[in-house]
């Protein structure tokens, strides 16, 4: 039975850094290339980051019912197509998806049994930082990112594990910890040691540490707003 992995993230969390070491340390998991209309940045090829097409062309999918979820974010279609999951069905594989709150929705609505990982910075002053880092962005388009991660973060309640990226190793063992731990819990051969870990990321277990992150965006967004 194929598992499907959601996880998302603000811009900058560190997600996609994430995601590629547990490709290539975790078996059998296929990942989701996600389609987009936005333009290719920098070194970014088309089949490999995303597949780059049309608004024309992606709409055209979206009429022929292509898409497992799909959404308009910053003014750009971002989707996940049907064929992966079958691929991974087919392939006996578990399926990767790397994807924002409104197609995380989408896909537990229609696959309630998708277990889905939120990404958190350790505070909104470390995510500025990061965006600013990656040189990728205006300024306006940082701000607008980073409005956008106040209003994703409070959505972090209906996923099933948290995770703070704050160091990449601990981060990257912790996302591998539940990955395997629910692939084994599926296959009734739980291992104790690793349920343990996992267990510990999920949401009941962390509300604790979140508070103060969460505090770090809304205080920002409450001196904005007066």
């Amino acid at each position: 039975m194929t598992i499907v992995f959601i996880i998302s993230a603000p811009s900058g969390s560190g997600k996609s850094t994430l995601v590629n070491y547990v490709r290539k340390n975790v078996p059998n998991l296929k990942f989701s290339i996600s389609y987009t209309t936005r333009k290719a940045r920098g070194a970014e090829q088309d089949a490999r980051e995303y597949f780059f097409t049309t608004r024309g062309e992606f709409e055209k999918m979206i009429d022929r019912d292509e898409f497992l979820e799909h959404a308009d974010v910053f003014g750009n279609y971002y989707g996940t197509a049907r064929r992966f999951l079958q691929q991974a069905e087919e392939q006996g594989y578990d399926l990767l998806l790397d994807i924002d709150v409104q197609g995380a929705a989408q896909i537990k609505r229609k696959l309630p049994d998708a277990v889905s990982i939120f990404i958190l910075p350790p505070n909104r002053s470390e995510l500025e930082k990061r965006l600013r880092e990656r040189g990728q962005d205006r300024q306006d388009v940082i701000q607008r990112r980073l409005d956008a991660a106040t209003r994703e973060i409070e959505n972090y309640d209906k996923y099933d594990y948290i995770l703070v990226n704050d160091q990449l190793d601990d981060s990257v063992k912790a996302l591998q910890a539940i990955l395997l731990a629910e692939r084994q819990k599926r296959a009734g051969k739980p291992d104790p040691k690793l349920t343990e870990k996992a267990e510990s990321f999920r949401l009941r277990n962390v509300r604790e540490r979140l508070e103060p992150i969460l505090q770090s965006f809304r205080e920002v967004a409450a001196g904005r707003g007066k």
